[in-house]
């Protein structure tokens, strides 16, 4: 039979409750006290029963983290980062997707059967306009939203400086004397906040350097994918004059762009130079190695898992609009004499 609380509570010769403070994590416990139970628990091979954990606490111990694709490397190494921030609070992580899909958003938001699970909602949404969070107000649930929306402040909300770093990594291309630099993922007909922010901060780069915004340069991509970042990359190639640069508002995109410039006969970064966003791994190991703005997701993790867990014990606690750090990272990409 498996071993009890009170299995626990007798082996270390205290109470029940006692052992039940020391496995909900509960603060004031001496650490005399701590150190028993918690070697009674090793000896006994104790495992907490979460469905009576759950009756006792109302509380789960899980939080949700909804993110568009967990096949994109970016949201995967975030769920990574997620899961281990989580831990050091003693909570477990379950990742749910939407697809770009609007109303699978709205189902999470206004509170399916699968988010009475969790304790609090992780959430990064694509398509969500900001007057859906109204929907949230009557599920209660403890809500951080995650990535570039601009959101009116009632939630609490980690994102990077899109603007910032898109201009960082334009800035950079123009320091290294490239003149035609293009753009891909614009989407000028949506409404979601990435492609809006970075083709900003692609503009005004151009702008400072005094050189001109050519809508020609600038092209669209449907979803942010290899393929897609192929496909542009190709279009602009075909143009003349050609791009000397291209910036690409991820690093999926990015690697579909150094592909599509290989086939067309020429050389990265000595005729067209290639940036991306994101840092992702395999941008570091691709041939040649791709220059990136790299997000610091464990940061992101550790700040939207820590808000979490405070809203979650004090659900009155103002909201925190919370910026996360970004750095240029110069690779082979866009000077052949630069690795790392």
């Amino acid at each position: 039979m498996p071993a009890t609380l009170r299995d626990v509570a007798e082996r270390a010769e205290v109470s029940v409750r006692t052992v039940s403070n020391v496995v909900s994590g509960y603060e004031h416990v001496s650490k005399r006290m701590r150190t028993k139970v918690l070697a009674a628990i090793e000896e006994l091979d104790y495992r907490a029963n979460p469905v009576a954990r759950t009756l006792r606490t109302g509380r789960t111990g899980m939080l949700g983290l909804v993110v568009p694709e967990i096949t994109v490397p970016y949201f995967s190494e975030l769920a990574r980062d997620v899961i281990d921030a989580a831990a050091e609070y003693g909570y477990r992580v379950m990742i749910d997707q939407t697809g770009h899909d609007h109303d699978r958003e709205r189902q999470l938001l206004m509170g399916d059967d699968r988010t009475m699970l969790f304790d609090g909602l992780l959430f990064s949404p694509l398509v969500t306009k900001s007057e859906l969070l109204d929907m949230h107000g009557s599920t209660k649930m403890p809500l951080v939203l995650l990535g570039e929306h601009e959101f009116d402040g009632r939630y609490d909300h980690v994102a990077i400086d899109n603007v910032a770093a898109a201009k960082d990594a334009v800035e950079h291309l123009v320091q290294l004397g490239r003149s035609r630099i293009a753009a891909i993922g614009t989407q000028p007909l949506e409404e979601y906040a990435t492609p809006l922010q970075r083709s900003a901060g692609y503009e005004a780069a151009l702008h400072d350097a005094g050189m001109d915004v050519r809508p020609e340069f600038a092209t669209t991509a449907a979803h942010y994918s290899r393929a897609d970042g192929y496909s542009a990359a190709r279009s602009l190639l075909e143009r003349s004059p050609q791009p000397d640069a291209i910036f690409c508002f991820s690093d999926l995109l990015a690697i579909g762009a150094m592909r599509a410039v290989f086939d067309a006969g020429l050389s990265v970064p000595e005729d067209v130079a290639v940036i991306g966003i994101d840092d992702v791994e395999e941008g570091r190991f691709a041939r040649p190695s791709l220059s990136t703005v790299s997000l610091d997701t464990p940061y992101i993790a550790r700040e939207a898992v820590g808000r979490i867990v405070t809203r979650i014990d004090d659900p009155a606690t103002p909201a925190e609009e919370i910026v996360a750090p970004h750095r240029l990272v110069a690779r082979e990409s866009t000077s052949a004499s630069q690795s790392q």
